[in-house]
């Protein structure tokens, strides 16, 4: 009976120290800030050093849960968990007051998870989990359209969020002056936020928005639609063909063209080559003249005084270089004067 007792006292003693926090679960977006609350009270029974842990629980149950942020003996030391590093720190600024609630600032979808707040005080002991759920608000949300904007066609307005954490649900209305419904003959699904406009009508033209929402958030964008009586298919069809054989008469016109002036081209080169071939380059006028003045002097030159006479009287042929010219009118001179010196001669004698 001794030992019940014992025991007895002892599970009062631990149970002295409560958490009188109750909230367990929290659901925030992306970007904002939560608080994780763990209130406690002590009694007089609990004399240990104070201890506030806080960990965080991993999903796969084969990992260890990793401290993330620890008061004990009237110091913080947050420094166990780098990823929360600059965005977690105690409420309060003396926790040992009962106050042990956690700020995690700029929430990031990585945040989500189980959090357990630990406060030891010997011999009390005491724990409470809380469940973090970050959610991502839509974003970058796309409107399109999809068919032909005709007259009796079927028109599917698409709307899509590039962002956002699932469930995504979709929202679409017209945006028309007095009214925001939509036309009598659409089909909506919001899971899908494909918008179906069966037979359209002129009607049917205006602007519609759509709206992405999630719990946490929404976001939205707008499309024109322009329904417009059908095309004549058969005219576009016929200037299409008509403009292809167009095309083409003008692409084969430039390569005829170009075949054309190519042939000339070469033709012109193969004549001139074979001009070139054929014909001899005449003499130079001056070299002619060189060689007659030179045929001269030497039979000047072997003539004596007894057939200068005769010599003298011979007419020279016409060259056609004034270089001759002056050659043959200074041979004239020496011959003149050599026809001089047999009378003088004479007259001595």
């Amino acid at each position: 009976n001794a030992f019940k007792t014992k025991i007895i006292f002892l599970i009062g003693l631990t149970r002295s120290l409560s958490i009188t926090s109750a909230e367990s679960a929290f659901e925030k977006a992306q970007g904002e800030r939560v608080t994780l609350p763990c209130t406690f009270v002590l009694s007089e029974e609990d004399v240990g050093t104070l201890d506030i842990e806080w960990v965080l629980i991993p999903a796969d149950i084969q990992k260890k849960e990793e401290t993330i942020i620890l008061y004990s003996g009237d110091r913080i030391y947050n420094h166990y968990y780098p990823a929360l590093t600059g965005r977690l720190q105690f409420t309060s600024s003396d926790p040992k007051s009962g106050d042990g609630s956690v700020d995690i600032l700029n929430l990031k979808s990585t945040d989500t998870g189980t959090y357990q707040c630990k406060v030891k005080k010997a011999p009390g002991v005491e724990s409470q989990k809380i469940q973090l759920n970050v959610l991502v608000k839509p974003a970058s949300t796309k409107c399109s359209i999809e068919g032909s904007q005709e007259i009796g066609k079927d028109i599917i307005l698409k709307c899509a969020s590039q962002e956002g954490t699932p469930l995504l649900y979709y929202d679409w209305r017209r945006v028309v002056t007095g009214t925001q419904g939509l036309p009598a003959t659409s089909v909506l699904n919001k899971n899908t936020g494909e918008l179906l406009l069966k037979n359209a009508s002129k009607d049917y033209s205006g602007t519609y928005n759509c709206v992405a929402s999630n719990r946490v958030g929404t976001d939205e964008c707008s499309v024109e639609l322009n329904v417009t009586p059908p095309i004549n298919t058969a005219g576009v069809i016929a200037g299409a063909i008509l403009g292809t054989l167009l095309g083409l008469a003008l692409l084969a016109f430039l390569v005829f063209c170009c075949c054309k002036k190519h042939r000339e081209k070469k033709y012109e080169k193969e004549v001139h080559h074979e001009i070139r071939e054929d014909v001899l380059p005449p003499k130079s006028r001056s070299s002619t003249a060189r060689s007659y003045i030179g045929s001269n002097r030497s039979s000047l030159g072997s003539m004596s005084p007894s057939n200068m006479e005769g010599y003298s009287k011979t007419p020279y042929s016409q060259v056609p270089s004034e270089d001759f010219e002056r050659a043959s009118g200074q041979n004239q001179t020496i011959a003149s004067s050599k026809e001089k010196l047999p009378t003088g001669s004479a007259d001595s004698t």
